[in-house]
């Protein structure tokens, strides 16, 4: 049997929190006929991340994963962003495709990061619907309903997008972060939030970078608006602290980056709690 688009996760007590995960889907659906390697393909996972975050709901936040893989159709792109050469023929209105996209990586991928297609030929226009209508649209409504709710309750709202990244050099050369924030450079959330996420981390012990190689792409531009208290802050996690790339398997560090993602997740809903008891002290 086939999963839902995504799974839904409710606290018992809300609080200002909202973590999703769009990339750790794992379920390959039969219509997926994809024509390069299953290992390529699985290279695009945030691999086990929706495991790594359950602890959200400890913190009053709703968690929102999606079930099929980004390789399939990526939330994390706008409806628009469609590479032309990836479907066989005219879209039916104008396409708004990014440089990623062009480059085979957009809401449906035509390439592999190794520039491997994915496909043997362009897809039928009615697929792309079809997974536009039936998956994209639902994550998104999912998405801005619980924000909508966190916003009818507190007045605003922080959506942490998780992510996971392969281990590598940032854009200077220097090693890969243990996290790299995105807040699109302070447009999608407030750097004072942004820089309280840093700290909690680091505290931790590990290094975070702002910003590099990663700002962040749709689903945090599209909810983050600071200046109207609207919070969404991208955090990519490096996968050499929990996992076997080569491997796709969990290694010893699993577990104890899962507890430090839970205490991330309470200190940040307290710095919210904080920060809505001195409003109404204010008022």
């Amino acid at each position: 049997m086939s999963p839902e688009a995504l799974t839904i996760l409710h606290p018992q007590k809300l609080s200002p929190l909202v973590v999703d995960s769009p990339h750790s889907g794992r379920f390959y659906p039969a219509d997926f006929v994809y024509a390069c390697s299953l290992t390529l393909l699985r290279q695009t996972e945030d691999f086990l991340v929706d495991e790594l975050i359950t602890g959200a709901t400890q913190a009053g936040a709703t968690l929102i994963t999606a079930n099929y893989p980004r390789s399939y159709i990526d939330v994390n792109r706008a409806e628009d962003d469609i590479d032309p050469d990836v479907v066989a023929s005219e879209w039916p209105v104008s396409l708004n495709p990014s440089a990623h996209t062009l480059q085979g990586l957009g809401l449906v991928r035509r390439l592999c990061r190794s520039g491997v297609p994915v496909y043997a030929a362009p897809l039928p226009i009615a697929e792309v619907m079809q997974r536009i209508q039936n998956f994209y649209r639902p994550y998104h409504a999912a998405v801005q309903t619980a924000l909508a709710k966190r916003k009818s309750l507190f007045g605003e709202y922080c959506l942490l997008n998780i992510h996971s990244m392969p281990d590598g050099e940032s854009r200077s050369g220097d090693k890969r972060a243990d996290f790299v924030l995105g807040d699109r450079c302070g447009t999608s959330c407030d750097p004072a939030i942004t820089r309280n996420v840093r700290d909690i981390l680091q505290d931790m012990g590990y290094s975070v970078a702002l910003n590099d190689p990663y700002q962040g792409v749709e689903i945090v531009r599209r909810y983050g608006q600071p200046d109207v208290r609207h919070h969404a802050l991208q955090v990519e996690i490096n996968r050499r602290l929990y996992m076997d790339e080569s491997r796709f398997e969990k290694h010893e560090g699993f577990i104890a980056l899962q507890k430090n993602m839970t205490r991330l997740f309470d200190d940040v809903a307290q710095i919210f709690a904080q920060h809505h008891t001195d409003i109404l002290a204010a008022e």
